[in-house]
């Protein structure tokens, strides 16, 4: 599936920068440049070694385009802008983001997951527990003169 995806969006004008072959079950990591945002490789999710590099003109333009994803997994960006860091982490969708470094990186203890059509949640003990527990209250008034207890 996925080097159909490399394949359709070659055929729809990207530029095959390096990989995009098969050997056996194994799909050779991939660099695709400017694929139209109709490919698969961009609007889906690819669950393969597919890099899309898409260039933009500005960063607001860039938040606009990863916005109109129906998908918002996990981001990256690279910057040594501390303001330009709080901007995208503040207007980009995505369920985390990961300031200079890659989009994979995670710890079991981080409520790894996404937004939008990303994910069912949070995963991680903490955040597993609670998605297996159901909260109840329960609440007890202790009639008049029944306030000891022996």
């Amino acid at each position: 599936m996925v080097v159909w995806w490399i394949e359709e969006a070659r055929a729809q004008g990207a530029e095959l920068i390096r990989g995009g072959t098969r050997t056996g079950a194994t799909v050779e990591p991939t660099i695709l440049l400017n694929p139209p945002r109709e490919a698969k490789v961009v609007c889906e999710e690819v669950f393969g070694p597919v890099v899309s590099i898409l260039p933009y003109a500005t960063i607001e333009e860039a938040i606009a385009e990863a916005n109109r994803s129906d998908f918002g997994l996990q981001a990256g960006l690279f910057t040594n802008r501390m303001d330009l860091a709080y901007q995208v982490a503040q207007q980009l969708e995505t369920g985390g983001i990961v300031i200079n470094g890659t989009s994979n990186f995670r710890l079991d203890h981080w409520p790894y997951g996404g937004v939008k059509n990303s994910g069912i949640g949070r995963e991680g003990p903490r955040y597993a527990i609670r998605e297996m527990t159901e909260t109840k209250m329960v609440v007890m008034r202790v009639p008049e003169g029944r306030g000891k207890f022996s």
